[in-house]
């Protein structure tokens, strides 16, 4: 039983102050700098206004409020009082609009970015053993939404692929486990048996080289499912389809003649760019399910199509019955057609490096159950 080791994540350090803070801020910047405008404006339009009062004679005082001044003047002392109340109401009310605009947008800011709070926390939360949470944000479908409808998709997206590693691991490591039992029940057993002979020996060694042999095409076709998975390409050389599946055909005749099946290969030349040991790949597994995954006595055919655009490499082949909705899940790992999976007859992992390497190429692999039993496997891959 595995134990699951928590990662230490390094402590969230802020970089300077947060959105909420520099929103108000700017907002407030903006309302004060308005304000101070029309603030400035106004106390200069009234003092100009009030400057076109007419002159009065000298040498009469005019009672201004509680204060007499000269007639002369009376224009300075009604421009500098008008200012003066300007400024004071003015500077209330700049005052009162600043912090209004202040609270006003410290509140919609909150309101707004309440959303990205909570794609934050969920963030926080996630683990690879709490990929089922959700955001499901409710309300209007603007950009904060937008944001966490993306986050949720791709959440989705992330559970499908450590649910699928996990399955991968889990069986890649059975069928590790299971040449190396092999290995220590054969090792236990000899060494047990104080009378064993050199025959008995022989046959111990036979028995661990085969376990051996399991063992390193199973960790080959492991690291060629790795390398080829999700990869780019990064060479591309011209290559015809009809001799790559004749080069395979060629791989599995022995095997095929051991079991009377009979392999037919007919088409025509079907060149694509792609890598030439990938595509040969791609061929030789294709014909080795076929022929070990097949019957007795059954057969094979092979053909390969240019159509236009693309280029068809197609292998059909008898064999078990395969239900239609089991199809699809052979392209998982470790699935084998009509056979247990601890059988002895290869790894498992033989269309799944098929589709890999068909995806790498820009291309598609669809397979389909033959009536009577069988399977029928078509690779269309780009011609340019």
């Amino acid at each position: 039983m595995s134990v699951a080791r928590s990662v230490p994540t390094r402590p969230l350090t802020r970089r300077g102050p947060g959105l909420r803070v520099r929103l108000t801020l700017l907002a407030t910047g903006l309302v004060a700098a308005v304000s101070a405008l029309l603030l400035w404006l106004g106390w200069m339009l009234v003092g100009n206004v009030v400057a076109g009062v007419p002159r009065l004679p000298a040498g009469g005082l005019v009672r201004l409020g509680d204060v007499a001044v000269p007639a002369e003047h009376l224009g300075a002392a009604l421009r500098s009082s008008a200012r003066e109340q300007v400024l004071v109401v003015g500077g209330l009310a700049f005052v009162a609009v600043v912090l209004a605009a202040a609270v006003l947008a410290w509140t919609v800011t909150g309101r707004v970015l309440r959303p990205l709070h909570e794609v934050t926390d969920s963030a926080r939360r996630l683990s690879a053993e709490s990929l089922d949470e959700r955001i499901t944000l409710s309300g209007p479908r603007d950009e904060v939404a937008e944001l966490a409808d993306t986050f949720d998709a791709m959440l989705d997206r992330l559970q499908t692929a450590f649910d699928s590693q996990r399955r991968f691991v889990a069986n890649a490591s059975h069928e590790l486990r299971t040449p190396l039992s092999v290995i220590r029940t054969e090792l236990d057993v000899t060494l047990a048996d104080p009378e064993a002979d050199a025959a008995e020996l022989r046959r111990m060694a036979a028995v661990l080289r085969e376990a051996a042999a399991r063992a390193e095409r199973l960790v080959e076709s492991l690291l060629l499912l790795a390398r080829t998975d999700g990869a780019e390409l990064a060479d591309r050389e011209r290559v015809d389809l009809n001799e790559v599946a004749t080069r395979a055909r060629r791989g599995v005749e022995a095997e095929a003649q051991a079991r009377s099946v009979r392999i037919t290969c007919h088409g025509e030349p079907a060149f694509v760019l792609g890598d030439p040991a990938l595509l040969e790949r791609v061929a030789g597994n294709l014909l080795e399910n076929a022929v070990r995954h097949n019957v007795d006595g059954g057969w094979v055919e092979v053909e390969t199509t240019p159509t236009g655009p693309s280029a068809l490499l197609r292998v059909s082949s008898s064999g078990p019955l395969i239900d239609l909705d089991q199809v699809d899940a052979l392209f998982d790992p470790f699935r084998r057609a009509g056979v247990q999976r601890t059988a002895r007859t290869g790894a498992g992992l033989g269309l799944s490096i098929v589709r890999a390497a068909v995806i790498a190429h820009g291309g598609r692999v669809t397979a389909r159950p033959v009536e009577g039993g069988g399977l029928t496997v078509t690779v269309e891959l780009p011609t340019f």
